[in-house]
């Protein structure tokens, strides 16, 4: 563990003792720096601990850098609480020389006025919290209560929701993003944005929140509201068990939903011959002109269509188009339908196939997964906690 005293404490002193000699206490000659780091200030700029792991974390964390490096008037010092050394708010707090400590942290009361969390995924004890005069706050990329817990952002994509935002609430002991608000902001989602790009445009967002809570936090914790119980969503943590698709319940909506949310970071996936395929460079819905138009589509039913060089597949209200898949190796949509498809089809002329060799995608339901294969992702951006 790398801790550093530093001068953030010394520095907040200052102001005080002068106040003290200027009004003429006369015990303010006796006081030293070091036994006036217990005073809390009422107001900027502010004593802060910053808890955070991801990128979506590391955003918030630049601004309130930025603002202590430049004496916005804001950040008085700057000190941060990681999880492990191989998150990216560590390498940042590397880089900018700010002192960080390993979770847990150790005795804080006294040397902070604020605490702020970012995406951070540990719940934090009521010890800690009281340690802080001016409480923790979240920066949490929903409109709160829709979508508390760890992946709101994916969730947000997922159901298709139209508007979405940033809150910063004061955090509160024994459960996750459910204590009082105090700010938010709305956003509206655009079509066809994925969650990263979504994440990427709250961060920034939450981050300029954040310095806007913390220029007025006196006024701002004076009037803040609790959460409604009306209207509460939980969105629990991504697993790669999401990225079947089930082409008989599906629609061509929300497979274009389900890549757009997870497809940068997880391929969608389906079985062929009993063998899994990821299906790669999503092209959402097409219309198609099929080679023998008395033979009737199935759920999953596979068709090359060389004009668009895509594998397009049945699901429940139309077809969806990948431009490659992965078996053993990444295909083209020529190059599956050329080695693999084809032949099926060859073979389906000349006997009555088994379902399995139809030529088609066949849904895998339920079941469990290899714990290589059902791990949760890593904490990032879509995957944020207090």
């Amino acid at each position: 563990m790398r801790m550093r005293t530093g001068g953030g404490a010394v520095g907040a002193a200052l102001p005080v003792l002068r106040l003290l000699r200027r009004c003429g206490v006369q015990a303010a000659a006796e006081w030293t720096p070091w036994s006036c780091r217990h005073l809390s200030s009422s107001r900027p700029p502010w004593r802060l601990l910053f808890f955070g792991s991801d990128q979506f974390a590391v955003e918030s964390l630049k601004v309130l850098a930025a603002d202590r490096s430049s004496g916005g008037g804001v950040v008085a010092s700057l000190e941060v609480v990681t999880l492990s050394e191989d998150v990216p708010v560590w390498r940042f707090a590397q880089l900018k020389d700010l002192p960080v400590h390993r979770w847990p942290p150790g005795d804080v009361a006294g040397r902070f006025d604020v605490g702020v969390v970012v995406s951070f995924g540990c719940l934090l004890q009521e010890r800690l919290i009281t340690a802080f005069p001016h409480g923790i706050l979240n920066v949490h990329p929903s409109l709160l209560p829709r979508w508390r817990g760890p992946a709101p952002v994916f969730h947000t994509i997922l159901h298709g929701d139209a508007v979405t935002g940033v809150t910063i609430m004061q955090i509160r002991p024994h459960r996750f993003d459910v204590g009082p608000i105090l700010k938010q902001q709305f956003y509206q989602v655009p079509e066809k944005c994925t969650a990263e790009e979504l994440g990427d445009v709250l961060a920034i967002k939450g981050a300029r929140l954040l310095m806007d809570t913390l220029r007025t936090l006196p006024q701002t914790m004076a009037n803040k509201q609790e959460q409604s119980q009306t209207g509460a969503t939980f969105a629990p943590k991504i697993s790669s068990s999401m990225s079947w698709v089930v082409w008989e319940e599906q629609t061509c909506e929300q497979i274009n939903r389900l890549y757009r949310a997870i497809g940068y970071k997880i391929p969608l996936r389906t079985t062929w011959m009993g063998r899994t395929v990821k299906l790669l460079d999503f092209v959402g819905k097409c219309h198609i002109s099929l080679a023998d138009p008395s033979r009737r589509s199935m759920p999953g039913s596979v068709s090359f269509q060389r004009e668009s060089n895509i594998l397009a597949v049945c699901c429940k209200d139309g077809w969806v188009g990948f431009k490659a898949v992965l078996l053993k190796k990444r295909l083209t949509a020529a190059d599956f339908y050329n080695g693999y498809l084809h032949q099926t089809l060859l073979q389906h002329n000349k006997t009555p196939p088994h379902p399995a060799a139809r030529g088609v995608f066949l849904s895998r339901r339920g079941g469990a997964e290899t714990p290589h294969q059902d791990a949760t992702l890593p904490k990032d951006k879509t995957n944020c906690v207090s």
